[in-house]
């Protein structure tokens, strides 16, 4: 199995995660946060979708999905075009609301699937090039990759675990 083949894999586990996570789930539970200075599960999922585009797009030289189709229009968030959620204060967490998860998912199909085309193109040398180097050591498109696959593992998982907590509270 090549590098890339399990990039894809571990890239295509989030998407069904993603699913998993909204499929059923209400806007008021989607919405809702279960401390005023915690995450929602749209918040979540969004945020790590926002990653994933931002950072594939910088080590790719591509347009962001968010911007290039409309996303950021579709979700009328009232953030910076450019905002993926760093640093988030509770009240900038509180603008990211959806009506649908189906907003949530069809972000994230659109942001997998330009990452799919980034991923099939890839060649084993070029999971070598440094693409920033802000860092000591700097960073080569294979940890970015790692990172960005972990973050987002990490957050579907929260955003898991929230569902669950919230279903729980409301049954």
């Amino acid at each position: 199995m090549h590098a890339k083949d399990i990039l894809i894999d571990g890239y295509g586990r989030i998407q069904e995660e993603v699913h998993a996570v909204v499929d059923g789930l209400s806007a008021t539970l989607l919405n809702a946060r279960p401390a005023e200075d915690a995450n929602s599960v749209a918040w979540l999922l969004w945020h790590l979708t926002r990653v994933q585009d931002d950072h594939f797009a910088d080590a790719f030289d591509l347009e962001q999905v968010w911007l290039a189709q409309d996303w950021e229009q579709r979700f009328g968030l009232g953030l910076g075009r450019e905002e993926t959620g760093y640093g988030h204060t509770p009240a900038e967490v509180a603008k990211v609301r959806v009506d649908s998860g189906d907003l949530l998912t069809g972000y994230y199909d659109a942001v997998h699937e330009q990452s799919l085309r980034a991923l099939r193109g890839l060649a084993a040398k070029d999971l070598e090039r440094v693409v920033d180097e802000n860092w000591d050591p700097p960073v080569t498109l294979g940890a970015r990759l790692v990172s960005v696959l972990s973050d987002d593992l990490q957050h579907v998982g929260q955003a898991a675990f929230l569902r669950g907590l919230l279903q729980s509270a409301a049954a």
